[in-house]
């Protein structure tokens, strides 16, 4: 009793003090739209029948997903190269509204060709399109990985959505450009897989699947790689930063067969703060490995000013953030070439879907899956709550 009275004693500046900073972080918390994810939950599979022919292209190749909310459809990018028919992407309907996903609840309702500047289809070999992302408009950006071989650049560029008309491209950064000596660049097939656009509309990243030639090593046995995340500025168009994103390595026990692959094929902004979702994806010849990471870029160094990782101590630059999400090798599925994330429309509880997709190669062994995932996210203000009161 004796010690309140004191309390109570205290001048009454210091309780407006305290008030001040209750309501200054309680407003900081509330503000921001950052989000951090806290469970995952599987909802469901499905696949697209192999072989499947839609008007009068073999559906196939889906690298990249990105949904419309607006008109509740998702745009899949295949990465088809002009060999079964020329570069496009497909309008699919998912539906979601039991709240789980089954075999039938994917079903493609349109097929989009990309148009060059002059209204043609892009000649068979010169694209090799993986990522997409919507532009909350009449539009989606998609990136493309060229051809190292050929010393075919890669492009992102954006497309109208209705007639796949070519409508702008973003510069590439020089650093990022293969050279005849194959001393700078991009390695081929491990480039531009990655694109999303911030909920703000205002930045598009994409990354590199693996480190750039001047960067590091391609991800090995037990070796992973020093990729790079590029920022753009969609207000200009111009790019204006660049991380480090590291890729776990991947025990040898795996490499079975010496088949070996693995890489970053995608990335999904979560906030408009530098939160993502990333897939980690790995083949050693027997089946996939696929994770989930959080990723954020505070506290990353920028390095868009850095030629060459190789020429100085990288280990002194501070990578982007990583924490596990899940390990898709712990689900009851039999996983296939998992390439494409994007987030879908609010489940019947309320929680944010989750959908996945995979590039069967066009490969018989292979199947277009969808995989689905419920989301919960907390608000800024139960995580700020949850670090106040760790037993909350």
């Amino acid at each position: 009793m004796k010690l309140i009275k004191k309390i109570l004693k205290f001048p009454r500046i210091i309780y407006f003090g305290i008030a001040i900073l209750i309501v200054s972080i309680l407003f900081i918390n509330l503000s921001t739209d950052a989000v951090e994810i806290s469970s995952i939950e599987f909802i469901g599979e499905a696949t697209i029948p192999k072989g499947l022919i839609f008007q009068k292209t073999e559906v196939g190749g889906l690298s990249g997903i990105t949904y419309d909310a607006k008109n509740d459809l998702y745009y899949a990018i295949s990465d088809d190269r002009g060999q079964k028919a020329p570069a496009r992407f497909y309008t699919l309907k998912i539906d979601l509204s039991q709240g789980y996903l089954k075999n039938g609840d994917v079903q493609p309702v349109g097929v989009t060709t990309l148009l060059d500047q002059n209204g043609q289809t892009f000649p068979a070999g010169e694209t090799d399109t993986e990522g997409i992302a919507y532009t909350n408009g009449e539009t989606a950006f998609i990136s493309s990985e060229g051809d190292v071989r050929q010393l075919i650049d890669p492009f992102i560029k954006e497309f109208s959505l209705s007639s796949g008309k070519l409508l702008a491209k973003l510069p590439i950064p020089n650093k990022f450009l293969p050279d005849k000596n194959g001393n700078q660049g991009i390695r081929n097939n491990l480039a531009f897989e990655s694109l999303t656009i911030t909920p703000n509309n205002q930045h598009l990243f994409t990354a590199t699947e693996n480190a750039l030639m001047q960067d590091g090593p391609a991800a090995k046995p037990n070796l992973g790689s020093p990729c790079r995340i590029l920022q753009y500025n969609l207000l200009t168009n111009k790019p204006e930063k660049e991380f480090l994103y590291q890729t776990e390595p991947v025990p040898q026990i795996l490499n079975l067969t010496g088949r070996f692959a693995s890489g970053l094929p995608d990335l999904l902004a979560l906030d408009n703060q530098g939160h993502f979702l990333s897939i980690e994806r790995s083949f050693a010849g027997l089946g996939f490995a696929v994770s989930l990471f959080q990723v954020s870029l505070q506290g990353a160094d920028e390095i868009q000013n850095i030629n060459s990782l190789l020429a100085m101590e990288s280990a002194n630059i501070q990578p982007v953030s990583k924490k596990l999400l899940l390990n898709l090798s712990k689900l009851d599925v039999l996983l296939d070439n998992i390439e494409g994330l994007t987030l879908g429309p609010r489940l019947p509880d309320g929680q944010r879907s989750l959908i996945l997709v995979s590039d069967n190669n066009f490969h018989s062994l292979q199947r277009n899956q969808i995989l689905a995932f419920k989301l919960k996210i907390e608000s800024p203000i139960m995580r700020f709550l949850r670090r106040l009161l760790p037993n909350l």
